[in-house]
C-alpha cells in the first residue's frame, strides 16, 4: 500500500494522543484513506524525556529544518503552541510546498489571513479543526454541514480549565482558588492558567469561530473579554436562587450589520442546554437561519480528543491531494459586518450597602431615573453593617446601566459595586 509521509513539530500531550490514534486505529486509518500514513519525523525539544507514547529514537530530530525542506514529508503536523516559534514553521513549512494541520488556536487567530493567503498562493491546504472545542468537529460543521446557512449566533462554553472551575464552585461549593488548585492537579489548568482565566483562550477561539461562521476576520484585540478570577460564592449562590448558572460563554451575535463578540462570564437559566455543560467539557450553542438551534457537545481538550481532530484535518488532505481537490475554504472572506457591541443584554448587578430602611427604594429609583427597569430583587443577610443587594435588569443598554451605577456608587449608602454580569436567556 502506498504511504504519505508527516513531520510532527512537538510531541507533549496533543502530539502523543495523535501518534497513540495513528497506532490503535491503524487498520481503520488505511481503510479510509487507501493510504498508509508513515511519521518520518517528530520535532522534540528533549531526546531523553519519557513520553507515555513509543516513539523510535531514530524518528526523534531536534532540527525542525529536517522536517521542513525533507522532499518526502508531505504533511507537517504543528503542536507546539503559542506563537513563536510555531508561526514561522508554518510560514516556512506552506512555502516549501507543505500542507500544515495545526491545533494553535493562537497562531490562527493571529496570523490566519495570513497563512491562508500563503497555503493559496503555494497550492497547499491549512487546516485547524483542533484549534477550537477538541475534539468537537465544530469548523467542519461549520463550513460544511451547516454551510447553506446565514449563521446568526453562537453562544459557547469554549475553554474548559473555566468550566471546570466554575463547576465545582457551583456543585460543591468550593472557593475561586481551592477550584483552581484542584483544576492544576488534575491536569485541566495549567502552571501558569492566566490565559484561560483572564479569558484569551476563548478570545482567540471565538476569533476563528467568526472568520469560519461570519466570513469576518476578526483579530483577538477587537474582542470584548472578561475573566472569571472575580467570581465569587457569593454570585455562584445568588445566581442559584434566582434560577441561573454562571458559565464563561463565547458569544457572537449579528444584529443587522453589526456583529458583536464578547468573551465573559454570564448568568444562563438552569433550563438552558449550557447550563447542564459541566467540568471539562464544551459545548457550542448554533442558531441558523434554516437549521434553526444545533448544539454540539464533547470534550474540549485532552490528548485524544484533539488528537483525533488533528489526524482528522490530516485524513481530510490526503483525500484532497488524491481528489486533486486543494482548497482553502476560509481565502474568500469579504463579509461586510462591523464589530460593534450594540445589543441589549439583561444584567446581573451585587452591591453591597448599609442594611438601613429606604436604601432599596433609593437605589431603585435611581436605576428608573437612567431607563433601567428591574426584573427581580434579591435581599439578605439582615443586621451585618453591610449586606448585599442583588438585582436582574430587563434588557438595557450598557451605557444607560453604568450611568446609573456611577451614580449609586456616591451614595454614602452604598459600600461597593461588587459584581456586573451579563444575563444570557
Amino acid at each position: 500500500m502506498e504511504s504519505i509521509k508527516i513531520g510532527i513539530l512537538g510531541m507533549g500531550n496533543i502530539g502523543t494522543g495523535l501518534y497513540k490514534i495513528l497506532q490503535i486505529n491503524d487498520k481503520k486509518i488505511k481503510n479510509y484513506a487507501n493510504k498508509k500514513i508513515e511519521v518520518k519525523k517528530v520535532l522534540v525539544k528533549n531526546f531523553e524525556k519519557q513520553r507515555d507514547v513509543d516513539i523510535p529514537k531514530e524518528l526523534l530530530t531536534l532540527d525542525v529544518d529536517e522536517i521542513i525542506y525533507d522532499p518526502e514529508i508531505k504533511i507537517i503536523v504543528e503542536l507546539i503552541g503559542g506563537i513563536n516559534p510555531a508561526y514561522d514553521y508554518l510560514k516556512r513549512s506552506i512555502e516549501n510546498g507543505k500542507h500544515v494541520v495545526t491545533a494553535n488556536k493562537a497562531v490562527i487567530a493571529t496570523f490566519g489571513k495570513e497563512l491562508d493567503d500563503l497555503a493559496v498562493k503555494h497550492g497547499v491546504q491549512i487546516k485547524f479543526e483542533g484549534s477550537v472545542g477538541g475534539g468537537i468537529p465544530i469548523i467542519n460543521t461549520l463550513t460544511e454541514s451547516l454551510s447553506a446557512n446565514e449563521i446568526e449566533e453562537i453562544v459557547g462554553i469554549i475553554n474548559g480549565t473555566t468550566n471546570y472551575i466554575l463547576t465545582q464552585m457551583s456543585e460543591f461549593g468550593m472557593e475561586f482558588e481551592t477550584a483552581l488548585k484542584e483544576a492544576q492537579i488534575k491536569g485541566f489548568a495549567e502552571a501558569d492558567p492566566i490565559s484561560d482565566l483572564e479569558g484569551e483562550d476563548a478570545v482567540f477561539k471565538l476569533a476563528i469561530l467568526s472568520a469560519v461562521a461570519f466570513n469576518k476576520r476578526v483579530y483577538p484585540d477587537e474582542i470584548s473579554r472578561e475573566g472569571i478570577k472575580k467570581i465569587s460564592q457569593k454570585d455562584i449562590k445568588y445566581a442559584s436562587e434566582l434560577g441561573y448558572k454562571i458559565k464563561l460563554l463565547a458569544t457572537a451575535k449579528k444584529y443587522g450589520n453589526n456583529l458583536e463578540l464578547n468573551v465573559h462570564p454570564a448568568l444562563i437559566p438552569n433550563k438552558h442546554p449550557l447550563a447542564s455543560v459541566n467540568n471539562e467539557f464544551n459545548a457550542l450553542f448554533i442558531r441558523g437561519n434554516a437549521v434553526g438551534e444545533v448544539m454540539l457537545y464533547g470534550k474540549g481538550a485532552g490528548s485524544m480528543p484533539t488528537g483525533s481532530a488533528v489526524l482528522g484535518d490530516v485524513l481530510s488532505i490526503i483525500k484532497a491531494i488524491e481528489a486533486d481537490g486543494i482548497k482553502n475554504s476560509n481565502n474568500n472572506i469579504t463579509s461586510k459586518l462591523v464589530v460593534n457591541n450594540i445589543g441589549q443584554s439583561k444584567y446581573y448587578v451585587r452591591l453591597e450597602v448599609v442594611d438601613e430602611p429606604g436604601v432599596l427604594g433609593k437605589i431603585a429609583i435611581n436605576f428608573g431615573k437612567y431607563g433601567v427597569s428591574l426584573e427581580s430583587v434579591v435581599q439578605r443577610a439582615r443586621g451585618e453593617k453591610t449586606v448585599p443587594l442583588v438585582f436582574i435588569t430587563h434588557e438595557t443598554d450598557r451605557e444607560k446601566l453604568d450611568k446609573a451605577l456611577e451614580e449609586i456608587s456616591s451614595f454614602s449608602v452604598v459600600d461597593k459595586i461588587a459584581s456586573i454580569l451579563k444575563v444570557e436567556e
